[in-house]
């Protein structure tokens, strides 16, 4: 074949594909597990994420973006576009052996895609309930499903630990079906391959909806190997000296990689210029001993499974060529709840035909730069642990026990100077946070007080924080602001009328992966079994 006869197929191809493109946009969204605030070199981690960063900085960086503090309310937030105080997921979460999950009588985002044509597929973690088989992701909207059921395991063996029953199981399937065989390849690079293996075989007339949902930077087992990677990432951080930060960088980078692949099979399949990228994390990160694993939220204050900002504020972004406007910060409030319409709305759906969201559709605002739609965050209520935690405005309000007493301090990276956390914590919070695209996006605290520790107990009284001035929460000015602290109570109450019971449940003996093969998996035939459960309420940890 002559160079102008390949040169001739070439460019057929590609206007055959470009012929064949969905008119609806592909949505690609991408989870990270447990990622904190420092995480990710675009807010000054020494933690390199070159290829996060770039997306970033090219995208729409949200850097007052809000998601619940653990990760199966987070989850059940974006698929459902509804509060958790709305589904019954304001406790906790789903462990392995507790029979109860998102209900069946909410309608989720692959379930409303599907209704506009799209291909729906989840590789990774899923963590919304499988104890009957109609709460697993084959049943609910997801055309495949290549990845594990419960909240965290091993990176290559993929045993998992439930810390409420201590029951030890394997979970990994496609589909239904147990997959064995991957017993030593690493869960980020094999969930890399799946999702890059679903592009490459997408018919791209049809639009398409894959929830990545990685592992990483989860912990592992507690009782086990909790962070895990690589040599070959690890080693990419000679200046880290911690052991398990090092080990947890090695995570992140290998995170990063995943991304940068699965953008260039985006490029080479041709479907990137219309698609819509979204990268977020569903907590803040676990910090302080938690897990066991080495995440950090600095200079943010609290860590993951808190009310502080350092387990409700998240990192995340969005790209798309077809967004009207992108390369800045966008500095107006989101929700977690608020992707689900902005993200319906621009595969072409009525948003109107939405069932109950609690989220706003704010694909305008992101497209265009445009005014804020949100005024204000239900953080969470939770009345089981006893506590509630608001964002009205520019104004904060936290009240009962927050976080266990365990994690209210503020936790700088092992790897950090004491430059770096001066750094953190000088300048004006008001000017400094402006954020310059291109440059790291850091949080500027201004001094931290004397009595910063001490100054709010929010299981006495509530505490009240103005952010945008005071973003580690270091101020509790409760005290002067009276009419604002009952204004927010009052808020709260409204909220309260409105919430749900949690669904949480006892564990349950009889799913015991040791009854079943040695697997993690559906246990009943349906809710009608969870008549005979017994009342055991195991040891619970902080997963």
């Amino acid at each position: 074949m002559m160079w102008f006869e390949m040169l001739a197929l070439c460019l057929l191809t590609v206007i055959q594909r470009v012929a064949l493109q969905s008119t609806r946009p592909h949505i690609i969204f991408i989870v990270a597990d447990d990622m904190g605030w420092h995480d990710a070199s675009f807010h000054g981690s020494d933690i390199k994420t070159p290829f996060i960063d770039s997306l970033a900085y090219k995208g729409i960086i949200l850097n007052n973006y809000y998601v619940s503090p653990i990760c199966s309310p987070t989850r059940t937030a974006i698929l459902t576009g509804r509060h958790p105080i709305h589904t019954g997921m304001q406790h906790g979460l789903i462990g392995g052996a507790t029979p109860y999950g998102l209900s069946l009588n909410e309608t989720i985002m692959p379930q409303y895609l599907k209704e506009l044509g799209y291909a729906t597929h989840i590789v990774g973690k899923w963590h919304l309930g499988h104890y009957t088989e109609n709460h697993i992701p084959t049943r609910r909207g997801f055309d495949s499903f290549f990845g594990f059921y419960v909240g965290h395991e091993d990176y290559y063996d993929h045993s998992a630990e439930d810390g409420w029953g201590g029951y030890w199981g394997y979970d990994f399937r496609r589909n239904q079906a147990i997959e064995r065989g991957y017993g030593e390849v690493y869960s980020t690079e094999l969930y890399t391959q799946e999702a890059t293996t679903i592009l490459r075989l997408h018919n791209t007339s049809q639009p398409l909806f894959l929830w990545l949902a990685h592992q990483a930077v989860h912990a592992g087992n507690y009782n086990g190997d909790p962070v895990q990677a690589p040599h070959k990432y690890v080693q990419r951080f000679p200046n880290i000296k911690d052991v398990p930060r090092k080990t947890f960088a090695g995570m992140a980078s290998a995170l990063d990689d995943s991304v940068a692949t699965v953008f260039q099979t985006l490029q080479e399949t041709g479907m990137l210029n219309n698609s819509i990228i979204i990268f977020t994390t569903d907590n803040g990160g676990p910090t302080n001993g938690y897990d066991r694993n080495a995440a950090c939220n600095w200079p943010l204050r609290g860590c993951k499974n808190t009310m502080w900002e350092g387990g409700v504020r998240g990192n995340s972004f969005i790209y798309s060529p077809l967004l009207l406007t992108s390369g800045y910060v966008q500095e107006n409030l989101m929700h977690i709840t608020d992707w689900l319409p902005t993200l319906y709305h621009a595969a072409g759906g009525d948003v109107s035909k939405l069932k109950r969201p609690d989220g706003f559709n704010l694909w305008e605002m992101l497209s265009t730069n445009g005014q804020s739609v949100r005024s204000e965050i239900i953080h969470n209520i939770d009345p089981t642990a006893n506590f509630a935690a608001i964002r009205v405005g520019e104004f904060k309000l936290v009240n009962g026990h927050i976080s266990g007493g365990k994690y209210d301090s503020w936790y700088p990276p092992p790897e950090a100077d004491a430059v770096d956390i001066n750094r953190s914590l000088s300048g004006n919070p008001l000017s400094d946070n402006i954020a310059i695209v291109g440059q790291p996006i850091e949080v500027k605290c201004g001094p931290k007080p004397l009595n910063a520790e001490f100054n709010c107990k929010p299981e006495v009284a509530p505490c009240l924080f103005h952010i945008p001035s005071d973003p580690c929460e270091f101020h509790n000015i409760a005290a002067s602001h009276p009419a604002e602290v009952q204004a927010m109570l009052r808020r709260i109450d409204d909220y309260r009328k409105t919430m749900v019971p949690p669904s949480n449940r006892p564990i349950d003996p009889r799913a015991n992966p040791a009854l079943h093969g040695g697997a993690w998996g559906p246990w009943l035939k349906d809710e009608q079994g969870l008549i005979s459960i017994p009342n055991i309420i195991g040891r619970q940890v902080e997963w």
